[in-house]
């Protein structure tokens, strides 16, 4: 699934579209097309146009083009992105590999040649225009731990759900959260607001580690708990069996002996 690390692999292979002329817009699936504009807006503001930035914020990728106008694009679960027929990305751990024209959503195609393309098989995604930016929190990988502190505090929710919040922290995601709470050996069912403040300075320490080195190893999937998110599955620290139970309407994995 495309977390905050695959949607940056994604703007990193959509910023080689920079400054290329789009000749044609193609809206293969107007569900597709949200913030209840019409498609053919959407094709109207881009054609003739070129992309001339590229920016992320949290999960959201951003391309600004040279009339002042922003094309948002959303991954879902399965939305893949592709550039004159490259992913972005080798492949999601939950998402398949083939590459079926019929989940082709939202297509862009330049003069002289190529197209990006948003694929996309279980329709979580969506692409929209000039998105409200607001509406998201600061990116996880900006967060310091006074604004982590204020994000948790007072807050009744489980600190699964609180830093999934994408309106208090943008970007992290199941595979993430869950990775970065065992590496901080915090319980996800906890309460957010219960955390005192040597926790706080644990889990913004672990969530800085973790982004840090699943980015290297090449996405969200590749966490230390991913081999072991399975019924049965066991701690990778001390064996112990993993714990499983739906958080903040979230398949969540952790060890129970060490996360308190």
């Amino acid at each position: 699934m495309p977390e905050m690390l695959e949607v940056e692999s994604y703007r990193q292979i959509a910023s080689r579209a920079l400054g290329r002329r789009i000749e044609a817009v193609e809206v293969r699936d107007p569900w597709f097309v949200k913030g209840g504009i019409d498609p053919d807006a959407v094709v109207a503001a881009l054609r003739r146009r070129r992309f001339v930035a590229d920016r992320r914020i949290g999960k959201l990728l951003l391309l600004d083009t040279d009339d002042g106008s922003t094309l948002g694009v959303r991954f879902g679960m399965t939305g893949v992105l592709e550039l004159d027929g490259v992913d972005g990305i080798d492949g999601l751990a939950y998402g398949s590999t083939r590459r079926d024209p019929a989940w082709e959503r939202f297509i862009v195609h330049f003069d002289g040649g190529g197209s990006l393309r948003v694929r996309d098989a279980r329709r979580l995604g969506g692409v929209e225009l000039d998105p409200d930016e607001s509406r998201l929190g600061p990116d996880a990988t900006t967060v310091d731990r006074t604004t982590l502190s204020d994000a948790l505090f007072g807050s009744a929710a489980p600190v699964k759900a609180r830093l999934m919040d994408q309106s208090r922290i943008a970007g992290l995601g199941n595979l993430l959260t869950d990775d970065l709470l065992w590496r901080a050996r915090i319980d996800p069912t906890r309460t957010a607001g219960s955390l005192d403040a040597g926790e706080v300075r644990r889990l913004h320490s672990a969530m800085r580690a973790t982004l840090r080195v699943l980015g290297r190893r090449g996405g969200s999937h590749t966490g230390d708990l991913q081999d072991q998110r399975h019924r049965d599955g066991h701690c990778p620290r001390c064996g112990s069996l993993l714990q499983r139970q739906s958080v903040g309407g979230r398949t969540t994995y952790w060890c129970p002996a060490e996360q308190i």
